[in-house]
């Protein structure tokens, strides 16, 4: 880029065009911009020859700065320069930019436009979802060609498809320094990261996967910005001895995160404009189905705390309200998901009663005791009581109002495995290893709540998760007996087969716990009756029986609609009889009638009655 000398002054008018960034009309560009503590404005792109004041702003008054360039069209490179008093000239990238260069490099002016014709995709039902989150650098990328793209997840949308996942959750893609990243350090909030195939390939993977009845929802980072390539900080080249960041950030103890002194200040009105104008801005342009908001506790709290009263930030949690609140009003159907982990009912408790208003939040009163019971390496250590309070938990008596899970992003990194790794390190093929991620599995598919899997789960992907490992698609043809398993898991939870309703559904009574033979069941329904009453027998022991006895809901025959003993799973499991059944005769476990069932070691039936 070079810098032109200074020209003669120009006076500018403002622009009426209402809008933030680079506001499209025909025969130019608006441009609108937020710097209070600016003295001159000026937009110099490829449209000028990169003239430092050939196209000034003019002062709104209230903060805002705009004016509208003819010469302006999709395609220019451009930046901001921003005079603050007698200091240097500021080159800033616009906050506002969706498409750019790279981290470091030029704004440019995006073509907004994307051709939608076909997509009639309607979101399914809460209780249908289940979600498959993704990281799209290491999805599907070759080795040593850079990450992985958009386009590239675009290839296997047909394994998707027919592994039966109806959701797909992105990791993060606004624009991050260099090509490797988790996402969880944004530079620039309306940009889809370059490397990954910018503003076009994210239309197309969403109109693909739409295509294939699969949902978009993408992970989206409002707690900390940057910190690399982060042109909000000191924006307008103001700063005091509190505010060291500037217009777009907190003063004091609070702009501090685990991850830099970045928090955005959520007390400044045009700041919560900022983030609310981004979260629609993915919803409504990439026609997104959801987001998921990250460590949303560091938004509401500046130590991360539940319990932390007098570190509360009122002004992020009001912010996350009015989010929730739009998204509800006028987009219903769009799922909002908060990673708050704190067991906080009142994140997905209703605005009007004083909640946050998120219609769901990944759950760790699931994840760590279900992780901490098959993980466990003695039998006698697993806790039936404690995996009981995991399979029940849930948030203001509505199921899908948790996403539960035993992988995620977090729960494979940082220090810990995948959890077949967990189980047996170095061995994670083994049967051990797989017969108890199995059991951890099944769990997730037939517990109350919106079932979730990290990429690569589904094939015994082992590896702890790094942004420049792509996944192992090999172990998809080694494993792909515990593949099919999932594919069958999957079915069974969305009722393809009109044999297992009661798994979509918001109850469980679970009815039988013997914490010695380190047995648990427990009945699943939506409304009751043959093809909806579920009964789910789990073994957490290295035992197996060939006649266990527990209560049943219904008299009559139950069929074994699931049994992951089966050898069609893996040629050494013990394929140990999982027979249909009659219940009937006196009650057992608070139930009306009983019945037998035999269940291998570390296994799960899942048993239902015909809609006869």
């Amino acid at each position: 880029m070079i810098k032109k000398p200074l020209d003669p002054p120009i006076t500018a008018s403002p622009s009426a065009r209402p809008g933030m960034g680079t506001i499209l009309f025909p025969g130019g560009v608006a441009f609108r911009v937020w710097a209070p503590f600016a003295s001159e404005v000026f937009a110099a792109g490829t449209f000028n020859q990169w003239s430092i004041t050939a196209n000034p702003f003019a002062s709104e008054g209230n903060g805002y700065w705009s004016t509208e360039i003819t010469d302006a069209k999709i395609g220019d490179e451009y930046k901001f320069v921003i005079r603050n008093g007698a200091n240097p000239l500021i080159w800033r990238k616009n906050p506002y930019a969706s498409e750019l260069v790279n981290s470091s490099g030029n704004g440019i002016i995006h073509n907004p436009n994307f051709d939608w014709q076909g997509d009639n995709f309607t979101m399914p039902q809460w209780n249908e979802l289940v979600i498959y989150e993704m990281h799209v650098g290491t999805f599907n990328d070759s080795p040593a060609q850079g990450p992985g793209t958009f386009d590239e997840i675009v290839l296997k949308l047909p394994y998707l498809n027919d592994l039966g996942i109806n959701a797909i959750e992105i990791m993060p893609v606004a624009e991050f320094p260099m090509d490797y990243s988790w996402g969880y350090n944004p530079s620039q909030p309306f940009s889809v990261e370059t490397a990954l195939g910018g503003p076009q390939g994210l239309h197309k993977f969403v109109m693909a996967a739409h295509q294939y009845g699969i949902a978009v929802i993408l992970d989206v980072v409002y707690n900390h910005c940057g910190p690399g390539d982060n042109d909000l900080w000191r924006f307008d080249g103001w700063s005091d001895v509190n505010h060291e960041g500037g217009i777009y950030f907190y003063d004091n103890k609070r702009v501090h995160t685990p991850w830099g002194g970045t928090r955005p200040d959520y007390g400044r009105e045009e700041v919560r404009q900022y983030f609310r104008d981004n979260a629609l801005f993915w919803l409504n342009k990439y026609r997104l189905d959801g987001l998921r908001f990250d460590s949303v506790v560091n938004i509401r709290n500046r130590n991360g705390n539940n319990h932390d009263p007098e570190g509360d930030l009122p002004d992020g949690w009001g912010l996350l309200q009015r989010i929730n609140n739009e998204i509800r009003t006028n987009q219903p159907w769009k799922i909002t998901i908060a990673e708050d982990l704190q067991n906080n009912e009142w994140i997905t408790r209703n605005t009007g009663e004083g909640g946050v208003g998120f219609c769901t939040q990944w759950d760790a009163g699931f994840v760590h005791p279900i992780r901490s019971a098959i993980v466990s390496m003695n039998d006698d250590s697993r806790d039936m009581l404690t995996v009981r309070d995991a399979l029940t938990h849930g948030y203001n008596s509505n199921a899908m109002q948790r996403v539960i899970y035993t992988e995620s992003h977090d729960e494979v990194a940082n220090g810990k495995s995948r959890v077949p790794e967990e189980i047996w390190p170095g061995n994670a093929g083994s049967w051990f290893s797989r017969k108890r991620s199995i059991l951890g599995a099944a769990m997730v598919f037939t517990a109350p709540g919106i079932p979730m899997i990290f990429q690569g789960q589904e094939f015994l992907e082992d590896g702890y998760f790094q942004d420049v490992v792509p996944l192992d698609w090999a172990k998809l043809q080694a494993y792909s007996g515990i593949n099919l398993l999932y594919r069958d898991l999957i079915r069974l939870r969305r009722n393809w087969f009109n044999q297992t309703l009661g798994l979509r559904g918001q109850q469980i009574n679970v009815h039988h716990l013997n914490n010695t033979d380190k047995v648990i069941a427990f009945h699943r329904w939506e409304n009751g009756g043959p093809g909806d009453d579920i009964v789910v027998v789990a073994n957490f022991s290295h035992r197996s029986y060939d006649s266990y006895t527990l209560g049943m809901p219904r008299a009559g025959q139950w069929r074994v609609r699931f049994n992951s003993d089966w050898q069609g799973y893996s040629e050494d499991f013990g394929n140990h009889l999982g027979y249909d059944t009659m219940a009937g005769g006196a009650s057992m476990d608070n139930m009306p009638f009983k019945a037998n069932v035999g269940i291998g070691p570390y296994s799960v039936l899942i048993l239902s009655q015909d809609d006869s």
